[in-house]
């Protein structure tokens, strides 16, 4: 699912379950052909109530962890950094 680099660089920063959330997400995305938070939910394999699944991953992705200036700029610097 995920690179073992980007896997070892998103343990620093996000507990395990925002991890396995994510792992999920990136899964559904490369499997489902609309990505609309409803059709998501709907696929996502959680035990939570169905109608919890669509919060969950609006909660998830609003989260500061993932903004692009903590997370996804070290990410990319480290990249270029592994290149250069």
């Amino acid at each position: 699912m995920l690179a073992s680099f980007y896997q070892n660089f998103l343990e620093k920063y996000l507990n395990k379950a925002q991890l396995i959330t994510l792992k999920m997400l990136v899964w559904l995305l490369q499997n489902q052909k609309q990505v609309k938070i409803e059709r998501l939910a709907a696929t996502l394999p959680l035990p939570i109530q169905q109608n919890s699944h669509r919060r969950h991953i609006q909660r998830f992705l609003t989260l500061n962890t993932l903004s692009v200036v903590l997370l996804w700029f070290p990410i990319i610097e480290a990249i270029i950094n592994q290149h250069f």
